[in-house]
C-alpha cells in the first residue's frame, strides 16, 4: 500500500512539474516583478489623462527601450498620440421618475448610472417619455427589427441587455438565431446606445441584469460618472444626450408602474413581431452638471522588424489602463489598482518581446503594444486601428492578453470567440505540446469576445485570438475546474474593477506563464513568411479580410 501510494504521489508531482515547465522562456517571476510594480499606489491606478499614465508610459517607455526593442510610435517614438474627450458628471444631480403623477427619486451609483459623450455643460431632461424597445436589434440580415419604425425623437429608449435569443426557451422561434448564449455584437451595450442615437433618440438607458450583462451592478458604476471618447466632428449627431443604466430593481418598478409585467414584456421581446411598449403614466427627468474636456493620451508600441518581411507583422497586445480613483472601500482604499486587468497582459507582451529578443530576429516585424483607454470603450486600439503604424491589411495576426488567472498551472486553456478563425487550430496545437488541451467559453453570453482590444483589429479583418481567464474556470492542476469557476466567480463579483484587484504575493503565476508561452511559440509560426491564419466561413470578419487579399503574398 505504502509503495502504490508512494508511486502515485510521485507520478503526481512530475505531472505538476512537467505543467510548471511547459511556459518555455516565460517567467513567472518576472511577471509578478511587472504586475507588481505597475499595481503599486505609485501608478495611481493608471486612469488615462492622469499623474499616473505619465509614470506608466515612462516605466513602459523606458522598459520597451530596455527589451531592445524599436519605436514603433509617433515620428520614431515608442508613444502614439491619442486624442481623447472626457467627461465627468459632476457631484449634486437631481434623477427621476415620474410613476402615474407621483415623483419617484432616483439615487446614482444606487438606481441610475448615467452620463453624456456630448461636450454639454448641463444634461437637462424635464419629463421626456419612455418606450421599451426590448433588446433595441436592428439585424435585416437576420430578419430581425425591434423598432418598427417608431418614433425616438424627444423619448427616452429602455433597452434588454444582450441578444434577443439570450433567454430563448426550447421551441421558440428566435433560439439560435443570434448565436444563443454566444452573444453577437447586438448584446452590446455600445451598440444600443448607438443605435439609439441613429433614431434620434433623446436618451438610451438599459435595465441592468447581472447574466445578461456578465457582470454586477458594481462593474456598472466603477466609473463614477467618468468617461471618454475618441474627439469626433460632430458628437451631437452620433451621441443620444444621456446614455446609461438602471438598476434591475427600478426597472420593474417602472413596468409595473405603466401597468406591465416585466417578465412578460421580455418574453415578448424574443418574438421577431415585437413592437415598441410605450411606458404610458411614466416620465423620465435628469439635471445634472457635466466637466468636460480633452486631454492627450498615449499607447506605447515597439516592434523588432523583420529580417526578411519587414511589411509584414504579428502583434502582441495588451492595455495598460485601468480605473484610477475611486471612493474609499470598506477598508478605505482608493487605488483601483488593476493588477489582473490589466498589468498581466502588459507583463506578458514584455516577456514574449524577451524571450523573441532573446533569439534570432524574424522574418516579420513583431509588433508590441500597449494601450491607453481600454475601460473607456476600446480607445487606444480603435484611434490605432484607424491610424495604424504597420499595414493591417498585412498583419497575419493579433494576440492579445486580458486578465490571465493566478491559480498555478492548468490542464487546459479556455478559448474565447469559438469559431472565428484558425488561430484557434494553433492554439490547439501549441495547447497540445504543454500536454493541454483547448475549452470554449463556458460564459459565452457575457461577449468577452466583443470587450477586449483585439475587437478594434478584428473588425479591420485582421485574424485575432484573445487569451483571457475570465471565459469560464480553467481545468486547475490543484482543485480542478470547481476552484477555477469559483475564482472567476469570486474576481468577477468582488474584485474586477475594484480596489482589490491588486497584486499578491500568494499568487501563483505558473499558470499564466503556460498562457503566455502559448502566444509566444504560436508567435513563433506566425513570424514565418507565409502563413497567413483565415477567419471563419460564418464569421462577420471574413469580408473586410477578403478585400485586401490582394495584399498578402504568398
Amino acid at each position: 500500500m505504502f509503495r502504490t501510494t508512494a508511486t502515485s504521489l510521485a507520478l503526481a508531482l512530475l505531472a505538476t512539474t512537467a505543467q510548471a515547465q511547459s511556459s518555455g522562456p516565460i517567467d513567472p517571476a518576472r511577471l509578478s516583478d511587472i504586475v507588481k510594480t505597475m499595481a503599486s499606489d505609485a501608478f495611481e491606478g493608471r486612469s488615462p489623462g492622469s499623474p499616473g499614465e505619465a509614470k506608466t508610459v515612462e516605466y513602459l517607455t523606458a522598459q520597451f527601450k530596455a527589451l531592445g526593442l524599436e519605436p514603433a510610435g509617433d515620428k520614431g517614438g515608442y508613444t502614439q498620440d491619442v486624442p481623447l474627450a472626457r467627461f465627468q458628471v459632476k457631484d449634486g444631480g437631481v434623477y427621476g421618475l415620474t410613476l402615474k403623477g407621483q415623483a419617484r427619486s432616483l439615487e446614482r451609483n444606487k438606481d441610475i448610472s448615467a452620463s453624456t459623450l456630448r461636450p454639454v455643460d448641463q444634461v437637462s431632461i424635464a419629463n421626456a417619455p419612455l418606450v421599451f424597445v426590448g433588446y433595441g436589434v436592428s439585424a435585416p440580415e437576420r430578419g430581425w427589427d425591434d423598432f418598427k419604425g417608431v418614433d425616438l425623437k424627444g423619448k427616452i429608449a429602455v433597452f434588454l441587455i444582450n441578444d434577443p435569443d439570450f433567454e430563448a426557451q426550447a421551441g421558440e422561434a428566435v433560439a439560435g438565431k443570434f448565436g444563443g448564449l454566444a452573444a453577437t455584437y447586438y448584446a452590446r451595450w455600445t451598440y444600443k446606445y448607438e443605435e439609439a442615437a441613429r433614431r434620434g433618440a433623446l436618451g438610451a438607458l438599459i435595465v441592468h441584469e447581472t447574466p445578461g450583462a456578465g457582470y454586477g451592478w458594481s462593474t456598472v458604476i466603477a466609473s463614477n460618472g467618468e468617461a471618454f471618447d475618441i474627439v469626433r466632428a460632430d458628437p451631437a449627431k452620433e451621441k443620444v444626450l444621456l446614455q446609461g443604466w438602471l438598476s434591475g430593481e427600478v426597472s420593474k418598478e417602472l413596468f409595473a408602474s405603466a401597468g406591465l409585467d416585466f417578465a412578460t414584456l421580455k418574453a415578448q421581446a424574443r418574438r421577431a413581431d415585437f413592437k415598441p411598449v410605450a411606458l404610458n403614466g411614466a416620465a423620465f427627468s435628469a439635471d445634472y452638471g457635466m466637466s468636460h474636456g480633452r486631454v492627450i493620451s498615449r499607447n506605447v508600441l515597439g516592434k523588432i522588424t523583420g529580417a526578411s518581411r519587414p511589411n509584414e507583422s504579428v502583434m502582441f497586445a495588451a492595455h495598460w489602463d485601468a480605473f484610477g480613483v475611486g471612493a474609499p472601500d470598506a477598508e478605505g482604499r482608493t487605488v483601483r489598482p488593476g493588477a489582473l486587468d490589466d498589468a498581466i497582459g502588459v507583463a506578458g507582451t514584455m516577456e514574449i518581446a524577451r524571450a523573441f529578443r532573446a533569439g534570432p530576429r524574424p522574418a516579420r516585424t513583431l509588433v508590441f503594444a500597449a494601450w491607453t483607454a481600454e475601460e473607456r470603450g476600446l480607445l487606444g486600439s480603435e484611434y490605432y486601428g484607424v491610424h495604424p503604424t504597420v499595414p493591417l491589411e498585412t498583419m497575419a495576426a493579433n494576440l492579445t492578453m486580458d486578465v490571465l488567472q493566478p491559480n498555478g498551472p492548468a490542464r487546459d486553456v479556455v478559448l474565447i470567440g469559438s469559431g472565428q478563425n484558425s488561430l484557434e487550430d494553433m492554439l490547439v496545437k501549441a495547447a497540445k505540446i504543454q500536454d493541454r488541451t483547448v475549452t470554449p467559453d463556458a460564459r459565452p453570453e457575457r461577449a468577452l469576445f466583443y470587450r477586449a482590444d483585439h475587437f478594434s483589429l478584428a473588425r479591420r479583418g485582421v485574424p485575432v485570438l484573445l487569451m483571457m481567464g475570465l471565459g469560464g474556470g480553467a481545468d486547475l492542476i490543484e482543485g480542478g475546474r470547481a476552484a477555477g469557476d469559483k475564482w472567476v466567480s469570486d474576481y468577477t463579483a468582488k474584485c474586477y474593477h475594484q480596489t482589490c484587484d491588486a497584486w499578491s504575493a500568494d499568487w501563483d503565476l505558473r499558470g499564466a506563464a503556460q498562457d503566455v508561452a502559448l502566444l509566444y511559440d504560436m508567435g513563433q509560426e506566425l513570424a514565418n513568411p507565409g502563413v497567413w491564419p483565415s477567419w471563419k466561413p460564418d464569421s462577420e470578419f471574413g469580408p473586410v479580410r477578403d478585400a485586401s487579399a490582394a495584399k498578402r503574398a504568398k
